[in-house]
């Protein structure tokens, strides 16, 4: 009895809407008539987009837009896309409040950039691609064009100056070391040609340049570490510089007594030795050298992987940047004390080997040290100099990891995006069928208790 007492008899309920259908249809068609007034009374939308292209989409380092996105505070959590950095970064006061200002808004109804984000912009990325698309909706089809095309050219502009400013830091400190590997390389040539004067040793014998042959290797391997500990040096100058714009305390997060770390460098120094030692027999082109670069460059590989893993393990609550500054800082200062423990190395062999040919005349050994002193102090000059001016090529390139697809189309006035009128007309419609229905039903309860 409950059961039937619970359950609707369907045919006496549409006996019931059939004579009550007045109301239902007067329902329905009142709904739907103030869908249809709401659809022409709110004002148009318009959409306009722009899609741009990210350059290195894989790519995540310290400068430009990444930069950026660590002095202005966005994102948190583990490291993420450049690409998505991107979308953040256009959604920042510098990106926006220039648009903002050029907009007319009534007193005090001027919105911050998150609240004019929310309202008039829609930035996604595609998945599994590196394309951004920037809707921007307004009233005015110009205006939508405009905030579309402001939005990226404004980011353009951000992004360069970030750039400009890292890559500039980094030539700075570059050109810190190459003023002092000039001065290195000058005093090296005047103690040899000094020293030349006063022996009157012009021109080697064979038995000479055959032991400047045999330490050529040597020579060529730590001019190359002192080199690298150079640009190294600098890359940490700039990355403390940067960690220092965060206040972050690049200190605590040393990973030097790390046994992989450690194993790693061990291991790299003494691949660096060996290749050393191949070179002296056979030419750059010979399989074994050859084998030996590719295994030195893997080992190199894994060392800063196994950095990037120990700073993440320690970096889980700075945002993606922050850890990407923070792992560049550390594995610059890695980089630097494996580059000091081969040049050690190699110098004690490149020692010993000079024991070996010391039967010769002191002033003749002394010439051909100076000899090689001279040589190797002028290649760091030049590899550094040629290294800085790679550095400002990159500035000039870095600032085009943003490439425009499309540009802002103007909308059409006859095809606004907003309001849609048959979708608010149907849904009023559906409001309308769902009132009628329960109308009906109320009636149908009323009966059913009589």
């Amino acid at each position: 009895m409950e059961q039937n007492e619970g359950a609707i008899d369907l045919s006496k309920l549409f006996q019931i809407m059939g004579a009550r259908w007045k109301v239902a249809v007067t329902l329905i068609f009142t709904c739907t008539l103030l869908a249809l007034v709401v659809a022409f009374v709110l004002p148009k939308e318009y959409e306009s987009t722009t899609l741009v292209q990210t350059r290195n989409a894989g790519k995540v380092d310290v400068s430009g837009a990444a930069a950026a996105l660590a002095v202005f505070g966005g994102g948190g959590g583990a490291v993420s896309s450049p690409t998505m950095n991107y979308i953040e970064l256009m959604k920042t006061r510098t990106v926006l409040e220039p648009i903002i200002d050029r907009m007319d808004f009534e007193k005090g109804k001027k919105p911050d950039a998150k609240a004019f984000a929310k309202k008039y912009l829609d930035i996604k990325n595609t998945k599994g691609t590196n394309l951004i698309e920037v809707a921007a909706r307004s009233k005015k089809p110009e205006e939508a064009q405009m905030i579309s095309q402001s939005v990226v050219d404004n980011f353009l502009l951000m992004q360069t100056d970030m750039n400009q400013e890292t890559q500039s830091l980094l030539v700075k400190f570059l050109d810190k070391r190459i003023a002092e590997s000039k001065q290195e390389a000058e005093e090296a040539e005047q103690r040899l040609a000094n020293f030349s004067k006063e022996n009157k040793i012009y021109s080697p014998d064979e038995q000479v340049k055959a032991a400047i042959e045999q330490m050529a290797a040597f020579d060529k391997a730590i001019a190359d570490i002192e080199v690298r500990k150079k640009s190294v040096q600098a890359e940490l100058d700039t990355a403390e510089a940067k960690l220092a714009e965060q206040k972050m305390n690049s200190k605590a997060y040393n990973v030097s007594d790390n046994s992989i770390v450690q194993n790693l460098r061990s291991q790299i120094v003494a691949k660096q030795v060996a290749l050393v030692g191949l070179e002296q027999l056979y030419t750059e082109k010979h399989p074994s050298v050859r084998q030996a670069k590719q295994e030195l460059q893997e080992l190199q590989t894994n060392l800063d992987a196994e950095v990037a893993a120990a700073v993440d393990s320690n970096a889980v609550t700075l945002n993606s940047t922050q850890a990407q500054l923070l792992k560049n800082y550390t594995l610059a200062a890695v980089n630097l004390a494996v580059a000091d423990a081969g040049e050690k190395k190699l110098k004690e062999q490149r020692d010993k080997k000079e024991v070996e040919i010391g039967h010769l005349p002191d002033n003749v050994l002394e010439y051909a040290r100076l000899s090689r002193d001279s040589a190797v102090k002028s290649e760091v000059y030049l590899n550094l100099v040629k290294q800085s001016e790679q550095s400002k090529i990159q500035e000039a390139m870095d600032s085009m990891d943003i490439q425009i697809v499309d540009p802002a189309n103007l909308p059409d006035e006859d095809k606004p995006v907003a309001p849609r009128k048959k979708l608010i007309i149907a849904i009023g419609f559906v409001i309308g069928v769902l009132l009628s229905m329960g109308y009906g039903l109320l009636a149908y309860k009323r009966e059913m208790s009589l």
